[in-house]
């Protein structure tokens, strides 16, 4: 791995952007942005907690499984991998958390994004906060490879919007996807590429366990700058990838989840993708789609998920009102990257601290597999 122009590693003839703090750029008025957006949220869960005498996350409020596994850092990876966690061959036991993106509990009727949040346990590491004592790493992902707010400025514009849609009922926000939907078709089909917030709407009710996860926002992989992504790996999954689910009701998401994972297990290849060029794979604007030409998706670990009961009772509660899943719990190498990110030190603590206090929980980070309840 040699240096190019102090800035660069390069790899079997490609160069890798060498991550400094400047490869971020505040943004005009980001802290005042990020003061109004944190108000919108707010109001949003304060509607929400009333609907439902019960406090739910500001974001990914509705959880379809909480499951344990493992990730399995691969062995033998090149130099340019070799970072922050993925550093060494390494088993990590894991906390994974399937969810929908909206900040409030809808029906799987209404299409939307689903997440895959994962919690590693055991990372060593100067922390990213000075506050967070416990010794794990998140990754939080979502199945759409990009933002459709991608800058601070953008977010702001659109959280007025979800505020409003999230207060329309059910069948109103049906028919928004389904529009969204054919007006995604119709660009395509005069060869335009529809905007990220279209492909957010237009979202189809596909089957989340075949579905492919991304960080959507850049963040620090060591000496360099990545996106992440967990890809399904094993057979049984990969089947699952735009399949078709049939009639969907208000609990289905869940009811696909709790029935594959009570006889079968699941495999997902976690990758990276390293950024080559900040004006093609901009830090700064999570919108931009980073092109797979320039810089492909490059295994890293393996996350399996063992044959388990994925939603009982006591894992719903647990996971629900007792964990907490945040981008900014982990280590400085994977330090979470542009203003999106820089929204979410303050949005996910605040979130967090409220979510607890008004459903009278503690605030709990698992230093053990064990403190998972069956």
């Amino acid at each position: 791995m040699s240096t190019l122009d102090g800035n660069s590693h390069r790899d079997a003839g490609r160069p890798y952007l060498r991550y400094t703090p400047d490869v971020e750029v505040q943004q005009p008025d980001e802290a005042a942005l990020t003061a109004e957006i944190l108000d919108v949220m707010a109001r949003s869960n304060h509607v929400a907690f009333e609907r439902h005498r019960h406090a739910v996350r500001d974001a990914h409020a509705k959880s379809h499984g909480i499951l344990t596994g493992e990730l399995v850092i691969s062995d033998g990876l090149p130099a340019h991998l070799q970072q922050g966690i993925f550093a060494r061959p390494a088993v990590y036991p894991v906390v994974v958390r399937l969810s929908s993106a909206p900040g409030d509990i809808h029906s799987d009727t209404v299409p939307a994004p689903r997440g895959m949040a994962i919690k590693v346990l055991g990372v060593e590491g100067e922390r990213l906060l000075p506050e967070d004592a416990g010794g794990n790493q998140d990754f939080l992902l979502v199945n759409i490879p990009v933002l459709s707010f991608g800058t601070i400025q953008a977010y702001r514009q659109l959280v007025g919007l979800l505020e409003k849609n999230a207060r329309n009922p059910a069948f109103l926000q049906r028919a928004l996807a389904g529009a969204a939907r054919g007006i995604e078709s119709a660009a395509e089909a005069v060869g335009l590429t529809p905007g990220a917030t279209l492909r957010g709407l237009a979202r189809d009710n596909a089957h989340l366990l075949g579905e492919t996860y991304h960080s959507m926002a850049a963040l620090r992989f060591g000496d360099h700058v990545a996106k992440i992504s967990a890809a399904p790996l094993s057979a049984n999954v990969r089947a699952l990838t735009g399949k078709e689910i049939g009639p969907v009701d208000d609990g289905t998401m869940r009811d696909l989840v709790v029935e594959h994972f009570r006889t079968e297990g699941a495999e997902y290849q976690l990758r990276a993708q390293l950024c080559t060029d900040l004006a093609a794979m901009p830090v700064e604007d999570a919108s931009v789609l980073w092109p797979d030409d320039i810089s492909p998706h490059q295994p890293v670990a393996t996350l399996r998920l063992p044959p388990q009961d994925a939603y009982s009772p006591a894992r719903r509660v647990y996971g629900d009102d007792v964990l907490s899943f945040n981008p900014w719990h982990g280590i400085q190498e994977h330090r979470p990257l542009g203003s999106i990110m820089r929204v979410r030190i303050a949005a996910y603590e605040r979130s967090s601290a409220r979510r607890h206090a008004l459903n009278a929980r503690p605030r709990i980070e698992p230093t053990s597999i064990e403190q998972i309840p069956d």
